[in-house]
């Protein structure tokens, strides 16, 4: 489903990606493991389509959207990918419902229905009129995981998704995610530098200075 061919990538004269090749299977929940600076935040972006490769092909079902024009990245990234980011990226002046249904407006879809259940999913039924500051880190991740679900991407995308969050936490959040994208057959890449979350996945890689192995 996933296919990255020779990527490159630099910021000013530093090569953060060093011809990256990977093949990634529909369904599958990889990690890539890798300390700050090794590229892997990158290779996310790359993948959903907020930034570009200055080399290479990233081929998603078949297409290739190293060649899409930036309407059409835009597009892949509302249909496609839903993301899920270490400090949540909820906006605090809304409610919690109104979070979560934040990829449904910006597909043109207010699909209430949709929203209350993904609610349910998460746990979080009796918080749907609450602020985001109104809750503990663990209950904005949630709003942050149903918010990629909801509008039912085929890929999600983690970007240190417990990074902020203390070990108890960490465990509730990551057997969450494992338990959700199990039950919607999500294509998952989660990128951290913790070897104890990165064995949530059923495949398991590293990146060190801009090379997967």
């Amino acid at each position: 489903m996933i296919e990255l061919e020779n990527i490159e990538k630099s910021y000013g004269n530093t090569k953060v990606l060093k011809g990256i090749n990977l093949e990634i299977n529909k369904g599958e929940f990889i990690s890539v493991m890798g300390s700050s600076g090794s590229g892997k935040s990158t290779l996310l972006n790359l993948v959903g389509g907020m930034d570009r490769p200055e080399r290479g092909r990233i081929i998603i079902d078949g297409e290739n959207i190293t060649s899409y024009t930036d309407e059409e990245l835009t597009l892949y990234r509302r249909k496609k990918v839903g993301f899920i980011f270490q400090f949540f990226n909820l906006l605090p002046n809304i409610t919690v419902f109104e979070n979560i249904m934040m990829p449904l407006l910006l597909n043109g879809s207010e699909d209430k229905k949709t929203g209350l259940e993904y609610i349910k999913r998460v746990g979080l039924e009796e918080k749907q009129n609450a602020y985001p500051y109104q809750l503990s880190g663990g209950e904005q991740q949630r709003v942050a995981i149903s918010r990629a679900l909801i509008h039912n991407p085929e890929i999600i995308l983690a970007d240190e998704p417990t990074g902020s969050l203390d070990s108890e936490t960490e465990k509730k959040i990551m057997e969450l995610i494992k338990q959700l994208v199990e039950e919607t057959e999500k294509t998952v890449i989660l990128v951290t530098h913790e070897h104890y979350i990165a064995e949530y996945a059923g495949r398991m890689l590293r990146i060190k200075d801009g090379i997967i192995f």
